[in-house]
């Protein structure tokens, strides 16, 4: 199954769970239920955009984007995060107000039931998700699966916080589990808002996925070929290196350009969905970066 079967996948489930918990929260009128349900509404708004956005990121090389669009799955975990944080301050709004003004709760465990079958759900998809994220390397996928993760645990949390109201009367506890969790999924949010943050600004590759390029390019070093000024970044699923091959002034033109393609076949090889870029050099010459006539 492909990454946006996966996705498609994800909004039927939670539209199937925005109904178990829609109906939890309905029989019991929990506040900690109604953050749960709340939380699966973004994750359909989430779900559907991560599909939005992998759709383009899957779109070829063009005139305006000749280096593709892979860069577009980063733009579905920023947003995803921001709609998880959104949902938890509304989630701490609706606690605070039942925190002032305590309800009794209703059928709670029909409301547990409903709730328990949403995380199984839940969590089924969102450990394959997970696999599937790592394989293709999807940030969007990945983003998606996480916030199902999250979901679980929220999930959880209001299980156990709703039996602790049953067993002790305490109906202050239904509110204050729906703050903790809000809170929870607040920091949830900021850590994807930061990933994809950073995604957008070039990160450098994995160190071990740096370590296997070093370890290929050890192959052809040799007192006659050199390697400098390796730089690495990745874009959504595609992932890219540039650096430059010193080689002896005399090689022919051909000589040097058959040596560079074998270098970029092996790189390839040994790194999934890697694109090397090599700029051949004399063994006598230097390339200069970082001049301070750059930055005027």
């Amino acid at each position: 199954m492909q990454v946006r079967s996966y996705l498609k996948l994800s909004i039927a489930v939670a539209l199937a769970t925005i109904a178990l918990k829609t109906g939890a929260w309905w029989v019991t009128d929990s506040v900690s239920l109604l953050s749960d349900a709340l939380e699966s509404l973004v994750n359909l708004a989430g779900a559907m955009f991560a599909l939005t956005m992998v759709t383009v990121a899957d779109q070829p090389p063009d005139a305006d984007h000749p280096y593709g669009h892979h860069k577009a799955e980063y733009f579905s975990s920023g947003f995803e995060g921001v709609l998880i944080m959104v949902a938890a301050l509304a989630i701490m709004w609706a606690a605070g107000h039942r925190l002032l003004d305590p309800q009794p709760l209703e059928d709670v465990g029909l409301g547990l039931a409903l709730s328990v079958a949403s995380s199984v759900l839940n969590g089924a998809l969102a450990f394959a998700m997970l696999r599937k994220a790592r394989e293709h390397r999807s940030m969007a996928l990945e983003a998606d699966a996480r916030h199902l993760i999250t979901d679980v645990w929220t999930s959880a949390g209001v299980v156990v916080g709703l039996l602790a109201v049953k067993f002790t009367g305490w109906l202050w506890l239904d509110p204050v589990v729906a703050i903790l969790l809000a809170l929870n999924i607040l920091r949830e949010g900021g850590s994807l808002v930061r990933r994809s943050a950073d995604g957008l600004m070039d990160r450098a590759l994995e160190p071990e996925v740096r370590a296997e390029i070093e370890k290929t390019l050890d192959v052809f070093r040799h007192q006659a070929i050199r390697f400098d000024h390796v730089s690495t970044r990745r874009a959504g699923q595609r992932r890219f290196v540039d650096l430059h091959m010193h080689m002896p002034s005399g090689w022919t033109l051909g000589r040097a350009a058959a040596l560079r393609t074998s270098v970029e076949q092996a790189l390839m090889s040994a790194v999934p969905g890697l694109r090397a870029s090599i700029q051949l050099l004399p063994m006598d010459v230097e390339a200069h970066f970082d001049d301070s006539r750059d930055l005027l």
